[in-house]
């Protein structure tokens, strides 16, 4: 059982199953692995760092600046991705941590971002966010908002790398993965931030480029 795995021993079985998934379907872009190490601490991380990963996903930007600085002076080539929610007046934070950003779902965080990036210099790849399920207790523009919400982005000179979406829990993930592949074709988008422990595999079937993987990496938590 992978519970049972120290940490590279689990990134190794995640990435013979995605390597399985991808040849399923037709030739794309390759899958990055998300490390989500949010409640992780420096410990836990260590050892996939010590087996080379090197992309790995947080929630909040105060617990990111706690311990990634120190992290990536240790370990090169660190990317930081922030796949949690985001507050606007914490965009110049997020800007100068983050390499990527999978969680822009409206459009004063958009223009939030787009200061905190000519301030900086600094363009973190953005991911669109889309509530894919309709849920009303979840982050993400509403589909029928996604043409809007991509042209402010694109105006705004956001690098806009793709869509991201959380699938309702307790169902069949695999249509909603396939409504936002759909919806990334139609707007020309390459990028698909969607699948994670319980569903990754299908993600990747599906055309997922990159998977936000926590539980099945790091174990259950405490």
């Amino acid at each position: 059982m992978t519970q049972d795995m120290p940490p590279a021993a689990r990134l190794a079985d995640a990435t013979t199953r995605i390597a399985r998934a991808v040849a399923l379907r037709p030739a794309g872009n390759p899958v990055t692995v998300i490390a989500v190490s949010k409640t992780r601490s420096v410990e836990e991380i260590a050892p996939l760092l010590d087996a080379g990963h090197r992309a790995f996903g947080e929630n909040r930007v105060q617990e990111a600046e706690s311990k990634w600085p120190a992290l990536r002076d240790a370990y090169p080539g660190t990317a930081l991705h922030l796949v949690g929610q985001l507050q606007s007046n914490k965009a110049d934070a997020a800007v100068a941590l983050f390499d990527a950003i999978h969680s822009v779902d409206r459009p004063s965080l958009v223009a939030a971002l787009a200061r905190a990036m000519d301030r900086s210099g600094r363009r973190p790849d953005c991911f669109l966010q889309v509530n894919i399920g309709e849920e009303a207790q979840k982050g993400g523009c509403a589909i029928a908002d996604l043409p809007a919400l991509l042209d402010q982005a694109r105006g705004a000179g956001l690098p806009v790398a793709g869509l991201m979406a959380v699938p309702p829990a307790g169902v069949e993930a695999a249509p909603y993965f396939a409504l936002l592949a759909k919806l990334a074709r139609d707007h020309g988008l390459t990028g698909l931030s969607m699948g994670m422990s319980e569903d990754y595999e299908t993600a990747v079937q599906i055309g997922a480029t990159h998977v936000r993987i926590g539980t099945a990496l790091f174990g259950a938590r405490a």
